[in-house]
């Protein structure tokens, strides 16, 4: 049996003697970047690196990262999906290329993690219209001992990344899989096969697509390694079940004693409620509350739904106390031990807030069926989407009121509002590339601007607590306890635009973090650092630890307004601003 910490532990040495430097985790809220509500991937905190950028640390990184991904929440429920994951990663950028990377894929897995060949294959890209077929990949995977017909080659839906927009990095992957049946492995890889998982994939950006939709080999060839931890300690612990695993087992085992239910009869509910609890405590740790918007919507959802769906196992104000097991089974993130009581407070009185709406649900509920034989799907739809009634829910309430409900109507209500969701929110849960248009660098220079100037005006407390870019606008959160003054608002505006008008140099220079402290330089509270860094200076006004990109002077910047001062949430004010 290998445990998360061992396996951890196995990989980051590995690649430590392969040259490789150990960065730490990011936050799950990424720092401006508007492609994307959460991190979700190892490399998406690394992207000014990806496209061309200097690392303090040099071209080879290893970490493993928390991720939250929420483009798949309806497919938790199964034995692999999951909220919030753990990802084990390295990268090459622009240093080593397909033979080092997919030869040391293959001795961690084979020779550290010790999987047989014969529960070994790999699937490699097929060609396209845009690419050749990657037998170089497949060449060098024989060299190691992969027989042919463990080599699959698959198309461009299935083994190929980005690019993330309509232009940039992008190329074939490789991916491996393992035969987790108790069953003799078929001497040829069928990936239609379910018994075939995938444990780990190399990204290969080979290629940059351009704005007209042409594929040319890139100048700087990165490779991206992902493997997920909770999917890899499954398999080689050999369960077929993720949530039998120690980094879940202790939160179902507490759903059990809570429920006094077993987990073998209710395996999809006590699922759901585990990954959901686990992936609220994480952003909550990393500064997130409940909400309407954003990153606090994704977070209430899935403290909501937990809250239905224990309905089912008969829990009531249980959030908090499942959350309990989190803590210890990661108790090497010094967030979640810091923030503990906020945490559980959070999940108890957001409990307590959605039992008080499910009560005044029931009355809208009780309205809308008085008298009658059968409910509409109009009106099933407003109890499941103003009142969060999950669709078995409603069903039990009819059915105990013995009148019908037209079920058709309500999926083509659901589905609509789901296209509409979509829309509206498309591209905002995919793993992506930052926006690094020109107009956007204007934007995260004049964050930092601004974010000084609110501590000269409002106090060195002030800290950062997230912010988010667009080529249209920025929008910048800090802790804060009241409404800005007219007053205030206008000091801190006119600040800016002095500053701006000194045409202050835009310089960089790379050092050891606890030295970019020692000096001020600013940071964001979120983010833990590697040890060197980059100290970004706006002339003699600001300097913060950064990775880019920025102008190279204050003039290019135009003329900085703020047009709206909010609450983000409790204690968080907002600000958006524009350049002119």
């Amino acid at each position: 049996m290998i445990n998360r910490k061992e396996l951890i532990e196995k990989y980051l040495k590995f690649f430590e003697s392969k040259k490789h430097k150990v960065i730490p985790s990011a936050s799950l809220i990424p720092e401006n970047d508007p492609t994307v509500l959460f991190t979700t991937a190892g490399m998406h905190p690394l992207v000014p690196y990806l496209l061309g950028e200097k690392h303090p640390l040099g071209k080879r990184l290893v970490n493993v990262q928390k991720c939250i991904r929420t483009t798949d929440i309806n497919e938790v429920g199964d034995e692999t999906h999951h909220t919030f994951f753990e990802m084990l990663g390295n990268w090459s950028l622009g240093d080593y290329w397909k033979e080092d990377a997919i030869k040391y894929t293959f001795d961690f897995h084979t020779k550290i993690l010790k999987i047989p060949l014969e529960k070994y294959a790999v699937s490699c890209f097929a060609g396209d219209e845009d690419a050749p077929k990657d037998d170089e990949s497949a060449k060098i995977w024989e060299s190691l001992g992969i027989s042919k017909g463990r080599i699959k080659f698959l198309p461009k839906k299935d083994n190929w990344w980005g690019p993330a927009g309509n232009a940039g990095p992008c190329g074939p992957d490789t991916e491996q899989f393992y035969w987790t049946s108790k069953a003799k492995p078929p001497k040829d890889f069928n990936p239609e096969d379910k018994r075939w998982v995938e444990i780990a994939n190399d990204v290969l950006m080979q290629y940059t697509k351009d704005e007209k939709g042409n594929y040319n080999e890139a100048k700087q060839k990165n490779v991206d390694f992902g493997g997920g931890v909770e999917r890899t300690l499954a398999v080689l612990n050999g369960l077929d079940d993720n949530y039998l695993t120690e980094v879940w087992k202790p939160i179902i085992n507490e759903i059990e004693k809570l429920s006094k239910k077993d987990y073998t009869k209710h395996k999809e509910k006590m699922r759901i409620i585990a990954d959901h609890i686990k992936a609220s405590v994480f952003i909550i740790a990393d500064g997130i509350q409940p909400s309407n918007t954003g990153q606090g919507y994704v977070l209430r959802r899935l403290i909501r739904r937990c809250v239905r769906l224990g309905k089912f196992l008969a829990l009531k104000n249980f959030a908090y106390k499942v959350a309990e097991p989190v803590f210890e089974i990661y108790n090497d993130y010094k967030e979640l031990k810091k923030n503990k009581n906020k945490i559980l407070e959070t999940l108890k009185l957001e409990e307590e807030k959605f039992n008080e709406t499910i009560e005044k649900g029931i009355k809208i509920f009780e309205k809308l069926t008085k008298n009658k034989k059968e409910l509409s799907g109009k009106e099933a739809f407003l109890l499941y989407q103003s009142y969060g009634f999950p669709i078995e829910l409603i069903e039990e309430e009819v059915k105990n009121r013995k009148i019908k409900i037209d079920k058709k109507d309500f999926f083509e209500e659901l589905k609509k509002h789901q296209e509409l969701s979509r829309t509206a929110t498309k591209g905002k849960f995919v793993a992506g590339l930052s926006d690094n248009s020109k107009q956007s660098t204007k934007y995260h220079t004049a964050t930092h601007m601004l974010h000084k100037a609110l501590k000269l005006i409002l106090g060195s407390e002030v800290q950062q607590m997230g912010s988010n870019i667009t080529p249209e606008r920025l929008r910048f959160d800090f802790n804060f306890p009241r409404k800005l003054t007219d007053e205030e608002i206008k000091k801190i505006g006119d600040l800016v635009n002095r500053e701006i008008k000194k045409n202050h140099k835009v310089t960089y220079k790379e050092m050891p973090y606890k030295e970019a402290i020692k000096t001020g330089a600013l940071s964001y509270f979120r983010e833990k650092y590697p040890e060197i860094v980059k100290v970004y200076s706006v002339g003699d006004f600001s300097k913060e630890i950064c990775t880019g990109p920025h102008v190279k002077n204050t003039s290019e910047l135009g003329k900085f307004k703020i047009t709206k001062e909010e609450s983000s949430s409790a204690g968080v004010r907002r600000i958006k601003a524009v350049l002119g």
